[in-house]
């Protein structure tokens, strides 16, 4: 049985854990400081500097696990798990434009 210390995990999943909780801790900036600025393009900031924060966090936690010797590649499930998740988000980017630019025509 694999103790936390065994445990190993794949890689890339820090620093995609760490973007998602960097998205959601720093997405709550970009409305007030639009608001402030009377500016409603700053509400899309928050996100990119979650982005980036979570990036790197993720990154150097990954780092270390790797020099452990706890990281190892993605098996054929968790890749082809991956691949749907980037379909299935561009397909929710290409809908969100489209229903922007349909909310913009009317």
């Amino acid at each position: 049985m694999n103790t936390d210390q065994e445990k190993t995990y794949p890689k890339g999943h820090f620093v995609s854990k760490w973007m998602v909780l960097g998205m959601a801790m720093f997405s709550g900036i970009g409305v007030p400081l639009s608001v402030v600025a009377d500016n409603f393009s700053f509400i899309g900031i928050g996100p990119a500097i979650g982005v980036g924060f979570g990036a790197g966090i993720g990154a150097m936690i990954e780092k270390k696990y790797e020099r452990e010797g706890r990281i190892r590649p993605m098996n054929e499930q968790e890749t082809k798990r991956k691949k749907w998740g980037v379909i299935l988000g561009f397909v929710f980017l290409i809908a969100g434009v489209v229903a922007l630019l349909l909310f913009l025509n009317r």
